[in-house]
């Protein structure tokens, strides 16, 4: 099994501000924006503080009419769903190219990251906690039940048509493939525990965070020690560089990879890893 760490949301080059992380923990990825996508941000449902729509327009100045590239769409709730709906994400070009020389296939974990940072409501207004910082945070996961190139996706599968990676101006990407969720999760000696194939989680959880809790740069991340290549057969693919990796008494410090949108991990050489993500899927029930 692979488990991918994939960048995904708002961020410093899409979108131009991180996702918020509102006053009772809960938390929304933005999408990016996409002109060629058929949905736009005021129809992406929000939560109980507020519009996707409002938050796009408040945080970055992006209008809430605009379109919006909703992937991964891995939140039931994000719109009004067809039968037979399931979590889909879509990849092309380049990353997809990365996913398939990794050999990613059926049964690989996604877990969806982005830049987030806490909010509060001044006036009528969403706005950053001046004194907060961003940071990269686990926002979803999804396991792949199945990946099927859009030129070959079954035309009687209408339920997924709305993703805009079957709009024109995507079909014409190289490689471009859609990975489809299982309806739940099955991690290998792990018994199951009734959670979804894919979803988000709502609250944020600091288990959940990957930069270095003091870091200023987002890309500092602290990973559990086991996450320390030295030694294994293989290492998070684009992190090749020694100098990315340093172990101390706290874990094993990262210096994330500017480029790339997937990071493999195999966990036949990190079998700690399943482990690890039973433990993220605890965040489910609770929040810190």
């Amino acid at each position: 099994m692979k488990i991918i760490l994939s960048r995904k949301g708002f961020d410093s080059s899409s979108g131009k501000k991180p996702s918020p992380i509102f006053p009772d923990g809960t938390m929304l990825s933005l999408p990016i924006p996409n002109k060629a996508s058929r949905i736009t941000y005021k129809e992406i449902a929000g939560n109980h503080w507020a519009s996707i729509g409002e938050l796009v327009e408040q945080l970055a100045g992006i209008p809430q009419t605009h379109r919006a590239h909703l992937d991964p769409d891995i939140n039931f709730h994000s719109l009004p769903r067809m039968e037979n709906w399931q979590p889909i994400f879509g990849q092309a070009d380049q990353a997809e190219s990365h996913l398939k020389n990794m050999g990613v296939g059926p049964g690989d974990v996604f877990l969806f990251f982005g830049l987030f940072r806490p909010v509060e409501h001044k006036g009528s207004q969403w706005q950053y906690v001046r004194s907060s910082k961003p940071k990269h945070v686990i926002f979803g996961w999804m396991q792949i039940a199945q990946c099927v190139a859009v030129a070959e996706w079954p035309e009687n599968q209408q339920w997924a048509k709305y993703h805009p990676h079957f709009q024109k101006a995507e079909k014409v990407l190289s490689n471009n493939v859609l990975y489809v969720a299982e309806r739940n999760l099955t991690l290998p000696g792990v018994d199951s525990f009734g959670v979804n194939g894919g979803g988000v989680f709502r609250h944020f959880c600091s288990k959940l965070q990957l930069t270095a809790q003091d870091s200023q740069l987002p890309s500092h991340w602290l990973l559990p020690e086991w996450f320390d290549p030295t030694g294994r057969a293989s290492i998070l693919s684009y992190h090749d560089k020694t100098f990315r990796w340093h172990r101390d008494e706290t874990g094993t410090h990262l210096i994330s990879a500017g480029r790339g949108q997937e990071f493999v991990l195999d966990c036949n050489h990190y079998p700690e890893a399943i482990h690890w993500l039973v433990d993220l899927m605890n965040c489910l029930t609770k929040s810190e």
